[in-house]
């Protein structure tokens, strides 16, 4: 594979166009671990979600890796697909991670990765890396977007190094 600006141009584009799958599986995503942790988690729409892909790709360091790993999911086929199984995961809990940013929503969205990942699945023509695909999307917008308890108010572990 050669990844140029103009693959990354695609790869973008391609992915904003994902919305229609993407979305229904974030909130799909956010409903069931709003249920297992006992919480309200907020629904995000189509704006949200083109916002995050905007934001992610504006960072030319992280939107050339983001669309690497696109690419090689959209097109990433295992005979058989089990003796694949353990790449397509691996590639898709990477990307999840990156749309996500930084610790600790990285380390979220791998995990968050998995639960999405079990709530879809491909048509039979699909490459093997498709489902990884739109489960790490989902896994990685639903992280970085606000919207969970946790996320609202103040950090209780932040304080003032100025000591004001």
């Amino acid at each position: 594979m050669h990844v140029t600006p103009s693959v990354v141009a695609e790869e973008y584009e391609w992915v904003r166009e994902r919305h229609d799958v993407v979305v229904p599986l974030v909130n799909e995503t956010r409903d069931h671990l709003g249920e297992l942790f006992g919480v309200d988690v907020a629904a995000i729409d189509e704006e949200a979600y083109l916002d995050t892909v905007d934001v992610v790709f504006a960072d030319g360091d992280v939107a050339v890796n983001v669309a690497a790993l696109v690419r090689l999911l959209r097109t990433l086929d295992v005979e058989g697909d089990y003796p694949g199984f353990v790449v397509d995961e691996l590639l898709g809990r990477e990307l999840a991670g990156m749309v996500a940013g930084n610790q600790p929503l990285r380390l979220l969205a791998e995990a968050t990765f998995h639960v999405a990942d079990v709530r879809t699945h491909g048509d039979e023509e699909d490459a093997a890396g498709a489902d990884d695909l739109d489960a790490a999307l989902a896994a990685g917008v639903q992280t970085r977007l606000p919207g969970w308890p946790w996320q609202d108010g103040e950090n209780p572990f932040e304080f003032d190094l100025e000591g004001e």
